[in-house]
């Protein structure tokens, strides 16, 4: 399977719950794997729930968390005018695209969770057997997706996702509108997870999912890695 074309979807949610401060998309898990994809010469869409402009996490800017990735994206206009003009979700469809990237941030916990739209994208991509990868807490998006048999998607599944004791070191476990870890629990996943903050992905035939921002480009090179092993079987 060739992955030439790719959908990146970012959240368009910025109010951080109740306590009058930002979020939204967590720059480094976009700026990282999109960096990856790009300089492969890989096109790609951004889209988002209401389509403009993709907020960003306020402290996803702070010096602290600055990489590579992040410094080639604030000098980088043309990327920076992407994420300003996202495409609205429900103006895409699976067909046009080989693959699915989700980047992370606490924006998607409020609006990726019930969206009809990406709901339905993501159960498009895995039945036609197109990789999925959700970084963070965008695994959140897969929490009312499920099988053609009506089954959730993750039940049984290896899942890695922002666990609950990171989401306690950022002080916000009583902030979010539940805990990602437990949800993916309750859904049936075999939720697994690696060491805090250290990158960890899991894989389950073309559902990829990594633990926190610094598992990013390691879904990314998963995803790359996967489609390159079908590309082989096939020859």
């Amino acid at each position: 399977m060739k992955i030439e074309k790719i959908l990146f979807v970012v959240t368009s949610h910025e109010e951080l719950g109740n306590t009058g401060k930002k979020t939204g998309l967590w720059i480094e898990e976009f700026a990282a794997p999109y960096y990856k994809f790009h300089d492969l010469g890989k096109e790609i869409v951004i889209a988002s729930p209401k389509g403009g402009q993709a907020p960003i996490d306020p402290k996803s800017d702070l010096p602290e968390n600055q990489t590579e990735a992040t410094k080639r994206y604030y000098s980088d206009k043309e990327t920076q005018d992407k994420l300003s003009n996202t495409v609205p979700l429900s103006s895409v469809s699976e067909s046009d695209f080989d693959a699915i990237f989700y980047p992370g941030g606490h924006g998607p916990m409020w609006d990726l969770p019930d969206n009809k739209d990406s709901i339905k994208l993501i159960e498009s991509f895995y039945n036609n057997g197109k990789p999925v990868a959700l970084v963070c807490h965008a695994p959140v998006a897969l929490k009312n997706v499920k099988t053609p048999d009506g089954e959730w998607l993750v039940k049984g599944k290896k899942i890695a996702a922002f666990t609950n004791d990171e989401e306690a070191a950022v002080e916000l476990t009583e902030v979010v509108p539940f805990l990602l870890e437990d949800m993916l629990i309750e859904r049936g996943a075999n939720f697994q997870k690696g060491e805090n903050w250290k990158p960890f992905v899991t894989q389950e035939g073309v559902l990829i999912t990594g633990q926190n921002p610094a598992s990013s480009v390691l879904a990314a090179d998963t995803l790359l890695k996967y489609a390159e092993e079908l590309v082989e079987k096939e020859v």
